[in-house]
């Protein structure tokens, strides 16, 4: 089954009278969407009576949760106290879904700073490793997504998050398909730009764990160094464009999480999504 839903609250949300996240539950229920991904962006900071209230209301709606780790997670940072930090940021936003009644957790692999790529992606690897240690220490279910990243000073390309997940069985790759394209500089065109993602995944994972990949989709704005801002499916100059990468699913028969993080319009943009494969 694939799933599909909005990243935070959208202005729909916010327009229907609704002001807390606990109300997405029955909003998305009753929109026909299925998950929802809430952003620790910023830290990861949520009282337990807070986390079980969205963990009751999105349960009797049957809409199932993710989590977004704060955004400056870094494996590559030379500096080993930076290192355990970044752990901690990805085990906290862990342990909060959970308390919400989810298990996936997405951050962000690294970036370059003044290393060489190859020396920044070594040592992200051998660092994410530490984090995999870590992570065999929780009591519960839960994956761990790296993302593919927009801007060229970033690690975290296809084939480099794809290589991460080779380490641990529990790291599941989310691609970020307007990061992918920005980095390319609009290289998302064709249903074979996709394919070529979904087979190289398939036949370096399996089917199984690239069938549950992580999705976040929304056209974004690059420019010589990536990406600049994301954008709405009204956008009709950067792209990418989600009907082949939908076509792909269906065919395939996977069964991703996709979340939508349109600007504002997340709610609208990820219904698109859900009426194409409805359609199907």
């Amino acid at each position: 089954m694939i799933k599909i839903g909005p990243s935070g609250n959208s202005d729909a949300f916010y327009a229907s009278g609704h002001k807390h996240t606990y109300e997405e539950g029955r909003f998305l229920h009753e929109l026909g969407l299925d998950c929802f991904e809430y952003s620790f962006g910023r830290g990861v900071s949520m009282s337990d009576e807070t986390a079980n209230r969205i963990k009751n209301e999105f349960e009797k709606y049957g809409i199932e949760i993710s989590a977004h780790a704060p955004y400056y997670t870094n494996f590559s940072n030379p500096d080993p106290e930076m290192i355990q930090k970044s752990i901690g940021y990805v085990l906290q936003t862990l342990i909060a879904c959970n308390k919400m009644g989810g298990k996936r957790a997405v951050f962000h692999p690294a970036a370059c700073g003044k290393a060489k790529r190859e020396d920044a992606v070594a040592a992200a690897k051998s660092n994410l490793k530490l984090l995999a240690e870590a992570c065999e220490k929780l009591d519960f279910d839960f994956l761990v997504c790296p993302e593919t990243m927009g801007k060229l000073n970033q690690i975290g390309t296809v084939e480099e998050v794809v290589d991460f997940c080779l380490i641990y069985d529990k790291f599941c790759p989310c691609f970020d398909f307007g990061h992918i394209n920005s980095y390319m500089h609009g290289g998302l065109k064709t249903t074979d730009d996709y394919r070529r993602i979904l087979d190289y995944t398939i036949e370096k994972l399996g089917f199984e764990r690239a069938s549950n990949m992580h999705v976040h989709f929304s056209k974004i704005q690059y420019g010589d160094k990536g990406e600049i801002r994301h954008l709405t499916f009204a956008d009709d100059k950067y792209g990418p464009e989600y009907a082949p990468l939908g076509r792909l699913f269906e065919e395939y028969r996977m069964s991703p999480y996709i979340v939508c993080e349109s600007d504002g319009t997340m709610t609208d943009d990820a219904l698109t999504m859900k009426k194409m494969h409805e359609n199907a």
